[in-house]
């Protein structure tokens, strides 16, 4: 019975999430931080940062994994799957309404006043949650000067984060391991794995082609929206399945919708197949995610527990901190631009730091409300 209680309460709490889940990766991590460690305290802020930070060296949707590592804390296996599946579903059903509105109508809806509101209120959640993490991550100077040129080099252009997520933690735990002079460690080489994914579908020959294009793309994919557009780019647009032009506006679905871009998936699967099309892509670019996490999540604890790999996590976790920081930076630049989102932005940091403060969905909310009447009343 508690058990069963605790797979519902997973369930709700992320399709929560995953329907105000705006202003990507860093915004959906500052929420689940809120929601988990903060509010109902399923583990603590280092276990937090652990999984925050070894998820980052996994291909995928870094947001997404997060979802199922915490999942898993609080129900397991099933847990794992449950949040997964509740963070993206709603992420999912609206894309794949969009997907069905653009395939007979040609047009998608105008959300940009809302949007314009979101990005500047998103950016005091991002704020209120480097601020948490990063005071349990800063251990010692030498974290905060390696968290620090990791911000310098995350702000750089065509900056890859995980060469910079790797190149920090390597750097941090030879140095640490250095320095305490311990013994050497016997490493035990982990086996691999192979996970050979069955052919679901076999409804239309199309419907399987679209489930393994989309399966490697979620096996390989690292970084943000930009580079799933390369991946699907070179995948679909140059093979003949789809214009340059659908492919943009599949991303731009993403982009605007709550949850994680790769819901872009859904709209291309509808636009290729129909709904058997929708479900092989989103089944197939969101599986791997589901299995790198069921295998990486035992392994986190051993890691914490060796003297150099735990100078590893240390070293990865400032540096993930580091990398949002930058994130928070260019957002910052991106999204506020007069004084009208500058004045939505105040009323983020208004009720993320000050005396009254809001939920993470809260401030969201009001601020595409404020964005709307901004909009209405022409002044944004």
């Amino acid at each position: 019975m508690k058990k069963r209680k605790h797979l519902k309460e997973i369930a709700l709490v992320f399709l929560k999430l995953g329907s105000f889940a705006f202003g990507g990766p860093a915004a959906h991590v500052a929420m689940m931080e809120q929601e988990i460690v903060q509010k109902r305290k399923w583990i603590d802020r280092q276990h937090f940062l652990d999984l925050m930070g070894a998820t980052n060296l996994i291909p995928g949707p870094n947001s997404t994994e997060m979802t199922m590592h915490c999942g898993h804390e609080r129900g397991g296996v099933l847990g794992l799957f449950i949040a997964g599946i509740s963070f993206i579903f709603p992420a999912v059903l609206i894309t794949g309404i969009l997907a069905w509105l653009y395939v007979s109508y040609g047009s998608l809806p105008d959300v940009a006043p809302l949007i314009v509101g979101i990005k500047p209120a998103v950016l005091a959640v991002i704020a209120g949650a480097i601020y948490k993490l990063g005071k349990k991550a800063l251990k010692s100077v030498e974290l905060g000067i390696l968290g620090a040129l990791v911000v310098i080099v995350s702000i750089l252009p065509n900056t890859n984060e995980v060469f910079v997520l790797l190149g920090a933690g390597l750097l941090g735990a030879f140095y640490f391991y250095t320095k305490n002079s311990m013994k050497t460690e016997k490493m035990n080489l982990i086996p691999f794995l192979l996970v050979q994914a069955p052919a679901v579908f076999t409804t239309k020959a199309l419907t399987s082609t679209i489930f393994w294009k989309f399966l490697k793309v979620g096996l390989i994919l690292y970084g943000s929206g930009y580079v799933l557009f390369a991946y699907l780019d070179a995948e679909l647009v140059e093979t003949g399945l789809l214009s340059r032009q659908e492919l943009m506006d599949a991303i731009a679905v993403g982009q605007f919708t709550p949850g994680p871009v790769l819901s872009t998936a859904t709209f291309i699967g509808f636009q290729l197949g129909g709904v058997w099309g929708a479900l092989a892509a989103t089944v197939g670019i969101f599986l791997p995610s589901f299995l790198f996490v069921l295998l990486l999540n035992p392994l986190i604890p051993r890691m914490r527990k060796s003297k150099f790999l735990s100078g590893f996590l240390d070293s990865v976790n400032i540096a993930a901190v580091g990398i949002m920081l930058a994130v928070l930076f260019n957002m910052g630049q991106e999204s506020v631009g007069n004084w009208q989102t500058a004045a939505i932005a105040g009323f983020g940091i208004f009720f993320t730091f000050g005396p009254i403060k809001l939920n993470a969905m809260w401030i969201i909310a009001g601020g595409a409300l404020l964005g709307y009447i901004g909009h209405l009343l022409h002044l944004i």
